[in-house]
């Protein structure tokens, strides 16, 4: 059963937010984009809408926070991520920073996780996280 969740940031393409098989949820890739906003959080553009910078910080927030929306929408909860696929598009610069943070949401019980480096990403931002849990 596939789900598109309505607080959730809208699909760039033709996708689901989710997808259930069985007793395991997979999420569509996630960023940091909300909802029925047109700036993206976290992303600096200069006069002429051309994207200058990217704040990381910020962007790691929404993107988690964007993943607890879909997985609570789902049926499944933050506790029940198994394994995470991050893509960054600036791994030397961002890294440190992500890495500090992403240990922030996952004291206890962390999922299995890969981490690698991407040219771009469908919009101008910095960071996506593919994600599988499990449903209860």
């Amino acid at each position: 059963m596939s789900n598109n969740i309505d607080k959730a940031p809208k699909p760039v393409g033709a996708y689901p937010h989710s997808k259930k098989v069985g007793n395991f949820l997979f999420l569509s890739g996630v960023g940091p984009r909300k909802r029925d906003l047109e700036e993206i959080p976290g992303v600096n553009k200069d006069n002429e809408g051309n994207v200058i910078s990217h704040d990381i910080e910020i962007q790691c927030h929404s993107v988690f926070e964007n993943v607890k929306i879909i997985l609570e929408k789902s049926g499944s909860k933050w506790e029940n991520l198994v394994d995470i696929t991050v893509f960054l598009t600036d791994m030397q610069n961002d890294f440190k920073k992500y890495n500090e943070i992403y240990a922030e949401y996952f004291k206890n019980d962390q999922p299995c996780r890969t981490t690698v480096e991407v040219s771009s990403l469908p919009t101008p931002i910095a960071i996506e996280l593919k994600c599988i849990a499990t449903i209860d």
